[in-house]
């Protein structure tokens, strides 16, 4: 591998990025870093063209408004398929996502096509700061998603991720449906149908301590029945579903098979 990409979606996210980009540039001199901005009212595209303007490895996309988290993530993976970038991860803006991660993801996506941040890996939970209510709403969203779509992995709704460029560019972008939650889910489960091989590492998942959060009731609803549309397309399409393993231990096992539609 070559060069990476790390796309971070913003909005409002004027506090965290000062502090973000250089924890992640001083991961590894491979990285670079592209700000997928959706307008900021706060000002977090006019910091972040202050930040590329001194860093010649950071570089900003700039968008009309608030379009969603979903389109954003495939505009910069579209932005750096233009430009021959080898690998791609995701993630948030807020520090949930903590990049000392990241040199765990470049060692994992050597060996897999998609590489999976997992808050719920073999029985353990890695959330730190959640409230009860939203820790639940996640563990069983990520149960509801397996049970219907039958992803074989821990985590089907996290947003930390390292994608190979192979994934992306055989995965048809204008095709990707979802915009919030359950974007996450349809990445993942167009990868595995297409016979990539999916790996999981362990993280550490914590909660912002500054900003707000972008969770909201129409982006659960959305993950709800956007699972369902996942599972039927995928019936009709009849693609190859091999089994996902885990960059960090065993082959993790399979799901029982969900009840018929």
């Amino acid at each position: 591998m070559q060069r990476a990409l790390v796309v971070i979606p913003t909005y409002n996210e004027r506090d965290n990025l000062p502090r973000l980009v250089p924890s992640i540039l001083s991961r590894d001199p491979r990285l670079e870093i592209l700000v997928v901005d959706d307008g900021s009212p706060d000002g977090t595209g006019a910091m972040a063209d202050e930040i590329a303007a001194a860093e010649r490895r950071v570089h900003v996309l700039h968008r009309a408004g608030k379009l969603g988290l979903g389109t954003a993530y495939l505009a910069g993976f579209g932005w750096g398929l233009a430009r021959g970038y080898d690998a791609f991860i995701q993630m948030d803006a807020d520090f949930s996502h903590d990049p000392a991660h990241i040199p765990q993801f470049l060692r994992a996506v050597e060996e897999y096509d998609l590489v999976l941040g997992s808050r719920y890996l073999e029985g353990r939970v890695t959330v730190v700061n959640w409230p009860i209510t939203r820790l639940l709403l996640s563990y069983f969203a990520n149960v509801y998603a397996r049970w219907v779509t039958g992803l074989p992995v821990g985590d089907a709704t996290g947003g930390f991720k390292c994608f190979r460029r192979e994934v992306l560019a055989t995965l048809d972008l204008d095709r990707v449906e979802s915009n919030g939650y359950s974007f996450q889910i349809e990445m993942s489960f167009r990868a595995w149908k297409l016979g990539f091989r999916i790996g999981e590492i362990p993280i550490m998942f914590v909660d912002r301590d500054l900003g707000e959060s972008k969770m909201s009731k129409a982006i659960v609803r959305e993950a709800i029945w956007r699972v369902w549309r996942l599972r039927l397309l995928s019936a009709f399409r009849r693609l190859h579903s091999p089994r996902a393993v885990s960059a960090a231990g065993p082959t993790l096992p399979p799901p029982s098979d969900p009840p018929a539609a």
